[in-house]
Order: structure tokens, then C-alpha cells, then sequence
């Protein structure tokens, strides 16, 4: 298998990856399951402390609940710390990533989470397939 690994944007690949993120926040924002669950493949996984969602389904079914509740008003933020090529249509991407609650300029540390992503290229377009969170180490900013 071979892969690279970058940090920066640089490539078009880079680009539209990143844009997956900027998506996904702006449907968090909009508070729209639906637009964010689109993002996720049909049988995508995400994984979160204590929380299995097999299927966009899942997916776009528990963040219709929660932006209806507990996350309503928040926003999501991603920093994109490496991504790495596995094939030219498979991607693993590590982000920083927070949730804010509505008002709060900057999130304390408890909300702040490392996460793994795998992505892939179907029909010319990234869709997520596994998402993976873990609370953050003192090292994440």
C-alpha cells in the first residue's frame, strides 16, 4: 500500500477533503441533519464515546434529535492536522475538532476531541465512511 502524508493544503484532493469539514460545520451551524448527514456514506460508521451509528440513516437520524436538543445552537469546528492518501480515492484524515455551545467565543478544553476520519471518492465526490472521536490530550489547543 502506499501513502503520503500531508499537512498543508496543497492539491485539489487536499481541497475538496477539507471542504467535507467546512460542510459539515455549516450544516451543524443550520442545524440541519439531513445536509449533514448527505456527507456520510450509506453505510458509514461513526463512533463516539459510549455512542455507535451504524448508517447514514443512524447517523442523520440521532443529529436530527440532537440538534433538536442538547446541540441546538452550537457550532463545530475542524482543524485538519494530517491526511493521508491510501489510494488516490481513500483517504484517513486526523482532525482537532470542538463544539461550541451558542455564545461561547472559545470552548473549554473538555469539549475539545482528536478524531479519525476515513473518506473515500465516489462519482467525483468525498463522502465520510468512519468517524472515530476520543476526547483530546492536553495537547490540543
Amino acid at each position: 500500500m502506499t501513502t503520503s502524508n500531508t499537512t498543508a493544503a496543497g492539491t485539489s484532493q487536499d481541497s475538496a477533503i477539507r471542504a467535507v469539514f467546512a460542510q459539515t460545520s455549516r450544516a451543524w451551524a443550520d442545524g440541519d441533519g439531513e445536509a449533514f448527514a448527505a456527507w456520510y456514506a450509506p453505510d458509514a460508521t461513526v463512533i463516539l464515546p459510549g455512542v455507535y451509528l451504524p448508517g447514514q440513516d443512524a447517523i442523520r437520524e440521532a443529529m436530527a434529535a440532537a440538534f433538536a436538543g442538547p446541540l441546538k445552537n452550537t457550532r463545530r469546528s475542524h482543524q485538519v492536522r494530517s491526511i493521508r492518501f491510501t489510494s488516490p480515492g481513500t483517504a484517513i484524515v486526523i482532525t482537532d475538532s470542538v463544539t461550541a455551545p451558542p455564545g461561547e467565543p472559545q470552548p473549554v478544553a473538555r469539549q475539545r476531541e482528536r478524531a479519525t476520519w476515513v473518506l473515500s471518492r465516489s462519482d467525483g465526490r468525498w463522502l465520510i465512511h468512519a468517524y472515530h472521536s476520543s476526547p483530546a490530550g492536553e495537547d490540543v489547543q
